[in-house]
């Protein structure tokens, strides 16, 4: 990378830490430029507004979030192998990743989703992606023929993300320390529903 482009990843680096410790709403350029010690002026060079930052932020939780849980979950087998894959390095990717305060994206989540504007239009598509990405997933365990023909991707979609939101909110809110183990229960009661009859 030229200079410019290692310093913008600095800088992104430090907004994704940040995201984490104190939501979208903390990044500004001055928090920025106190964590980086960059000037504010140099911020402005890379990103010309605060909406500017937060999306291109919002694009480095994204991309950290599918080399983290995605691309190394593509290694393991097709199907119900894969699926779990996915969502056991869901359950610990902001570890993982050195975001131990918290998923950003779920914390956006959280901050714009009543909020009309550029930065919740782009996070809506970041997370269309991701739920695709996991109906993809399931559609597999379904052409395996681990999961019941006809089975509705969609749905087992929208119930798995909904699983990791509550892991999210038992694990971080609650601090009970039984949470991944509920939510791995609560991952095979999902796939036992749509598995084939013997």
């Amino acid at each position: 990378m030229g200079k410019g482009e290692d310093t913008r990843a600095k800088i992104l680096e430090a907004a994704l830490v940040q995201a984490s410790e104190g939501g979208f709403e903390s990044l500004t350029i001055g928090t920025l430029a106190a964590r980086t010690g960059l000037s504010k002026s140099g911020l402005f060079a890379h990103f010309g507004s605060r909406e500017e930052l937060q999306i291109a932020a919002l694009d480095a939780a994204a991309n950290r979030f599918i080399e983290t849980v995605f691309m190394p979950a593509l290694k393991a087998e097709r199907g119900l192998p894969r699926v779990r894959e996915i969502f056991e390095r869901w359950l610990h990717w902001t570890d993982d990743s050195g975001l131990t305060y918290g998923c950003p994206l779920h914390a956006a989540a959280l901050e714009f989703d009543d909020r009309p504007g550029p930065v919740r239009d782009h996070l809506v598509a970041r997370y269309q992606s991701l739920q695709q990405n996991l109906e993809r997933a399931f559609g597999l365990a379904v052409d395996t023929g681990e999961l019941a023909p006809g089975s509705d991707v969609a749905q087992l979609s929208f119930e798995a993300l909904g699983i990791v939101f509550a892991y999210y909110h038992a694990a971080r809110l609650m601090r009970h320390p039984d949470a991944a183990s509920r939510a791995r229960n609560a991952l095979e009661r999902l796939i036992a529903s749509a598995t084939p009859a013997a």
